[in-house]
């Protein structure tokens, strides 16, 4: 069995540690698709970060029964040429937990707290007490996703005693919330929002999904946070939304185009928050993912136990 990874600068102890337990395996570890793509027709096992993965490889790679996909969000994936092959695939879901949630709490209270006009201060050396300080315990956070990213942004959120409303395709209790609506209910539960947290993936069922009456439901103190997928919802949306102060603020990392051109408008909108889709990057972003592939690739040769994480094709998550 071959299994070939694209993912750049692997640290030498995963390399060894999978060599080791896995002898019956010839690893080839490449530094990105550039090399990986010279040994995709000895592959059966492909570990890549997926964008970089079109319908042609899929073709060359005669052998290959499983992608690893070190990535949650799979939208450029050749998905019905995968599901033609019947190839195995499965991603990392659940490993940005962390970091995403980390960076959606640190996101609103920088906002609660006026970072933004308090770095400008410091950088004018202006010694002004005029900002509003806010708080945001006790207050209410609608997640739109309940997947493992937001139930940990979820768990976090219950340290500052807020309520949290999940909402999702099924409205399933999910842990650490609530509660949970379905999402044709989305309408009816906006207008209780400081915080709107949206951790979507992009599929034909969530691209667009927020729209202008969206917004008009939320209450005019809102902060709407975005770190799932930039086509949720158009961003002449959320300009109108925030120039109409229909809601207060936006936190955005991530975005219809990126990287975000630099003559749009969200970089000098006040009340829009930029940052370049960075918010589940982590140091231990690709030891964490290669551990999940190291459990799955033990189900994997010895058939026993089950896989984590597979991916629908036809669904694309």
């Amino acid at each position: 069995m071959k299994i070939v990874s694209a993912i750049k600068r692997v640290p030498d102890e995963i390399q060894l540690r999978l060599q080791t337990r896995f002898p019956e395996a010839a690893f080839i570890f490449c530094h990105g698709m550039g090399e990986a793509k010279y040994y995709l027709e000895e592959a059966d096992v492909f570990i890549t970060y997926g964008e970089d993965l079109d319908r042609e490889k899929i073709q060359s790679a005669k052998k290959l029964k499983w992608i690893m996909v070190l990535s949650a969000g799979m939208d450029r994936m050749p998905f019905d040429e995968i599901a033609k092959r019947d190839i195995l695939v499965t991603n990392v879901r659940g490993i940005h937990a962390q970091p995403m949630a980390e960076y959606a709490i640190s996101m609103l209270l920088q906002v609660s707290r006026q970072s933004k006009t308090l770095f400008q201060q410091e950088q004018k050396a202006e010694w002004s007490r005029r900002p509003v300080m806010n708080e945001i315990s006790g207050r209410t956070m609608i997640l739109l996703g309940t997947g493992a990213i937001q139930q940990e942004v979820a768990r976090l959120a219950k340290a500052f005693k807020m309520k949290t409303i999940g909402v999702s395709k099924s409205g399933k209790k999910k842990p650490h919330f609530d509660q949970n609506f379905p999402v044709q209910q989305l309408e009816l539960v906006l207008p209780l929002a400081d915080f709107v947290v949206a951790a979507l993936p992009s599929t034909s069922g969530t691209r667009y999904l927020l729209e202008e009456k969206h917004f008009k439901e939320m209450p005019k103190r809102s902060i709407f946070l975005n770190m799932g997928r930039g086509d949720l919802v158009a961003s002449e949306v959320i300009l109108h939304a925030v120039r109409q102060k229909e809601i207060a603020h936006a936190v955005l990392d991530v975005f219809e185009q990126e990287p975000l051109p630099e003559d749009h408008p969200f970089w000098r909108e006040e009340n829009v928050t930029v940052t370049p889709h960075l918010s589940g990057i982590s140091p231990h972003y690709v030891p964490r993912g290669f551990d999940l592939f190291e459990k799955n690739l033990s189900v994997f040769i010895s058939g026993e136990g089950e896989l984590r994480n597979i991916i629908d094709p036809k669904r694309g998550y």
